[in-house]
C-alpha cells in the first residue's frame, strides 16, 4: 500500500531532494513550502503541494485535519522548516530568541502535535525533525546560541513523544545534518573543503529509509549524518 508522506519546508533545498526521493520510491508526498514554483504540482504524480503558514498554529493544525481528511492515513512528517542566525550570548537577546524559537520549534511543534495524534489513533507513524550538531555540542553553539537553543528543543520534543508513544508502532527522529552542500552555502564559504560537507540527496535517501519498513526495528533513533566533517 502507498504510504501518504508530509514534508514541510518543500520548496528548500533539502525539501526539494527530499520530495524527488520520495516521488521516485513510489510514496504519496503533501508538500507545503514558501512557494510551489519549480514543483510543477499539476504534472507530478502524487505531488500535492498546500500553502499553510507554519507560524500560525491555527493553520497547521487545519493543515493536518484537511489531510487526513482527503487521504485518511498519514504515515509520516519530514518536518524541514527552519532557520539560521549567527551571535553569542552577549548579542542574543529576546527578540533573536524569538525568531528561531518559532522557525526551528514552533514549525515543527504545530505539525507535529495534531499529526503524532492521529498516528496514536491509527497505532503507526514516523516523525522526523531536524536537529543541529550546535544543539548537541556547546564549542560549536556558543557563537549561535539562538539557534543552538531552538534545535535543542526538538531533540527533547523527540524523546517526549517516543515516550508517549512506547510499545506502539510510532518513531519520532531527529536527523543532524553536518553542513549540506547548497548553493547558498557554496556562496557563503567559498573556502570551505565541500568534500566533507552532505548532499541534500544523500540526507533525503536517509529520511526515505526512516519512513520505509526497513527502519521498522528502529526506537528513539538520532541520525548523525556528518559525512567526514
Amino acid at each position: 500500500m502507498k504510504k501518504n508522506i508530509i514534508i514541510t519546508g518543500a520548496s528548500g533545498n533539502l525539501g526539494t531532494a527530499t520530495v524527488e526521493a520520495f516521488l521516485h520510491a513510489g510514496y504519496k508526498v503533501i508538500a507545503t513550502g514558501n512557494t510551489s514554483v519549480g514543483m510543477e504540482t499539476n504534472q507530478r504524480e502524487n505531488l500535492v503541494y498546500r500553502s499553510v503558514n507554519l507560524l500560525q498554529e491555527s493553520e497547521a493544525d487545519a493543515f493536518i485535519k484537511n489531510v487526513i481528511t482527503d487521504y485518511g492515513t498519514v504515515d509520516g512528517g519530514l518536518l524541514l522548516v527552519g532557520g539560521f542566525a549567527m551571535g553569542g550570548i552577549d548579542i542574543t537577546g529576546g527578540e533573536a530568541l524569538k525568531k528561531m524559537y518559532a522557525l526551528n520549534f514552533e514549525t515543527a511543534y504545530y505539525v507535529a502535535r495534531p499529526l503524532f495524534k492521529h498516528m496514536l489513533d491509527k497505532g503507526y507513524g514516523r516523525l522526523v525533525f531536524v536537529g543541529a550538531r550546535p544543539a548537541l555540542k556547546a564549542t560549536l553553539g556558543k557563537e549561535m546560541v539562538a539557534y543552538a537553543l531552538s534545535k535543542s528543543l526538538l531533540f527533547q520534543l523527540a524523546e517526549l513523544l517516543n515516550e508517549e508513544s512506547k510499545g506502539k508502532n510510532i518513531v519520532a527522529s531527529v536527523i543532524v545534518p553536518s553542513t549540506i552542500d547548497t548553493p547558498q552555502n557554496r556562496e557563503s564559504m567559498p573556502d570551505a573543503n565541500i568534500e566533507t560537507w552532505v548532499s541534500p540527496r544523500y540526507v533525503a535517501e536517509i529520511l526515505e529509509f526512516i519512513c520505509s519498513d526497513k527502519s521498522l526495528a528502529l526506537r528513539y533513533p538520532v541520525y548523525k549524518i556528518y559525512n567526514n566533517a
